[in-house]
């Protein structure tokens, strides 16, 4: 007989990557959250903050692709609410996870920054640049949507969930603190062997309460009305084998933005990390042409400057 733990790691593919090191920030007024924080190849390399996918971590989402975009950018990921070691809030809210970066750059002393997002990530980086488009100098939308309601069963599912997560929020406190006292410290040391209990371990440290709280939040996210107003070079990265946010949707996505590249990849919703191989080199592409095209931007902007007598 096989035991739960050697099922999976027959079972699922995990690739190895190295685990960045990481601590626990402060927010001032907001709360604390866990933040890892690449070096670049130099001391001026442009910024990408990830943003990670619903029920995951900063880590679990991003860590095989921390080390190839650290070859271009400074890279920086963090647990958003109700995540892993994120903030413990009495609610969970897309409006308060974009401010939360915004607070996190504060205090990293970062003045701008590419948004980068997974599935619920792609959802708060647009709400970073909507909330705060002068922080933002470039998104990376990976395997997400401009909206989460589209049909009858949908729109059914979301009310029915709200409603629920509204019933019973006067228990949120507890569970947040129960789900916090579970996180454990990150293990940083890895050797191949022990990739699947490190990943266990992220996974458990979102209760399912949790999750529920933000799929919530995600059912009210809805950014199509100001889309079309997004002026910074972005990049849309699809998957196109993607059964939980279907392809069309993220297609749609990229042509409502004006001028946004995509980049397509042939993996499902858990590409990030279950075909490593296959996303991992899209996005970095995907990163690399919002990053050229920032660069035309501000060389465009100088030529147009008026020259000093």
């Amino acid at each position: 007989m096989f035991s739960p733990r050697q099922l999976l790691r027959s079972a699922v593919y995990m690739p190895f990557a190295h685990i960045p090191p990481g601590r626990v920030v402060e927010l001032p007024g907001r709360g604390t959250t866990y933040v890892t924080d690449t070096p670049g190849p130099s001391e001026g390399s442009p910024t990408i903050v990830l943003l990670h996918a619903l029920g995951c971590t900063g880590l679990l989402t991003w860590y095989p692709a921390i080390a190839p975009l650290s070859q271009r950018y400074r890279v920086v990921t963090l647990d958003l609410r109700w995540h892993g070691q994120g903030i413990q809030a009495p609610e969970m809210s897309l409006y308060d996870c974009a401010d939360d970066v915004v607070a996190l750059a504060d205090v990293l002393g970062i003045e701008r920054f590419v948004a980068a997002g997974y599935s619920m990530g792609g959802a708060v980086a647009q709400r970073v640049w909507r909330q705060h488009p002068d922080r933002v100098e470039g998104l990376v939308l990976a395997a997400t949507s401009a909206a989460f309601r589209f049909t009858p069963w949908e729109r059914l599912f979301f009310t029915g969930l709200e409603a629920g997560m509204i019933a019973a929020r006067g228990i949120s406190g507890s569970r947040a603190a129960m789900t916090a006292s579970r996180s454990a410290a990150r293990a940083l040391q890895l050797v191949p062997s022990d990739i699947h209990d490190w990943a266990m371990q992220e996974f458990r440290s979102t209760s399912p309460w949790a999750v529920g709280q933000a799929l919530a939040a995600l059912g009210r996210h809805h950014a199509r009305p100001w889309l079309g107003r997004i002026d910074v070079p972005t990049a849309v990265v699809v998957t196109t084998g993607d059964h939980v946010i279907p392809p069309s949707r993220q297609v749609a996505l990229a042509r409502a933005i004006s001028g946004a590249t995509m980049h397509e990849v042939d993996g499902g919703h858990a590409a990030c990390v279950l075909q490593a191989e296959r996303f991992v080199p899209v996005m970095v592409q995907a990163a690399t042409t919002v990053a050229a095209r920032r660069r035309d931007l501000g060389r465009h902007s100088d030529l147009g400057a008026p020259q000093q007598v």
